[in-house]
């Protein structure tokens, strides 16, 4: 078992490409400045920073980050000093590429940079774990991965006890207090593996004092949170949609707003201010509403229009953009085989 150590300064290659499973790298994309829009007065971008920035681009602050950081931050207040029982999770669930990644790493983030400001010199504590379930995910597989994040070290010989033994032991004594788990759709515990590593999470919340946040796709939908050992789960944990953005919202237009927000970001020296929204029924038909494709869209057009030299958005230039297959299935369905005539 290792204490782990504070990282270095993150440098732009590492923190672009490092991993966050890892507490080094998670603690890399933290420490890391976000992306900035351009400011009135600034000097102008070179052509490759601005493809870099708008390869990162803006986080936007969506209604599914802001109850996450709310309830996130309750949870841990209430569970701070209970003992007896497991403290209450949430679980973030939704379709593909609506930002449920996302906003467990923004929150992530803010808890790690909001124990960062209030440590004392020589503090080794880590407040933040982000563990991804691998698939076909085992209980030992699983505990290897919790392992992994804080360099425990692990050898093929070590029973799944003993990993875990080592994993609560030191968590412990890092004094994390967040864990958030990614992909939890592919636990599945109607096969004996993964009725074990269903057992095993639910084993280590009780061993480990932290705040559990899941995430995944269509969870409640899935047998993740079904049957007697999902209940366990579900029933010590609060839902958080993080569905596609509608429309319209009683007089809101929630995604025209987030489309207006995303297109104030651009750095681009022709685009024209209020294009964007305006296309927002196409753009809302384009991507159902998924976060994930809008910013995916928005993205690869800037770079295309600074590439081409044209420094501007259209119609024309987004209907060239390939996006996600879930999205192009969305916007533009396969034709459907041509049915043969009465009598063939």
């Amino acid at each position: 078992m290792v204490s782990p150590a504070r990282p270095s300064p993150p440098d732009d290659e590492t923190a672009v490409t490092g991993t966050v499973t890892t507490f080094d790298g998670f603690a890399r994309f933290a420490a890391t400045a976000p992306p900035t829009p351009p400011q009135p007065g600034q000097v102008p971008r070179t052509l490759e920073e601005r493809l870099a920035y708008h390869s990162q681009f803006v986080t936007v602050r969506t209604p599914a980050i802001e109850s996450l950081a709310r309830q996130v931050r309750t949870l841990m207040i209430l569970g701070r000093h209970q003992q007896a029982t497991a403290r209450p999770s949430l679980i973030v669930t939704g379709p593909a590429t609506t930002g449920k990644t996302t906003a467990l790493l923004q929150v992530g983030r803010t808890c790690h940079l909001a124990h960062t400001r209030r440590a004392h010199p020589g503090d080794t504590s880590v407040p933040v774990a982000y563990v991804l379930v691998p698939p076909g995910a085992t209980a030992k597989t699983l505990a290897c991965e919790f392992a992994r994040y804080l360099g425990i070290p692990v050898t093929a010989r070590m029973t799944t006890a003993q990993i875990t033994t080592a994993v609560c032991h030191t968590y412990t004594t890092a004094g994390i207090k967040l864990v958030l788990i990614d992909e939890i759709h592919r636990l599945n515990p109607r096969s004996s593996s993964g009725a074990e590593a269903v057992d095993w999470l639910k084993d280590l919340t009780e061993r480990i004092g932290a705040t559990f946040v899941y995430a995944g796709i269509d969870v409640t939908a899935s047998s993740v949170f079904s049957g007697v050992r999902g209940a366990q789960l579900a029933g010590r944990a609060s839902l958080i949609d993080c569905g596609a953005l509608p429309a319209r919202a009683g007089h809101r237009e929630p995604f025209r707003e987030l489309i207006a927000t995303l297109e104030r970001a651009l750095d681009l020296t022709a685009h024209r201010p209020g294009s964007l929204p305006r296309l927002a029924p196409y753009l809302h038909e384009r991507t159902a509403g998924r976060i994930g494709s809008l910013s995916r869209l928005i993205r690869q057009a800037a770079v295309e229009a600074i590439c081409d030299g044209t420094e501007r958005i259209t119609k024309t230039l987004l209907d060239t953009i390939a996006l996600d297959h879930l999205a192009e299935e969305h916007y533009r369905p396969r034709t459907p085989a041509r049915r043969t005539r009465p009598g063939r």
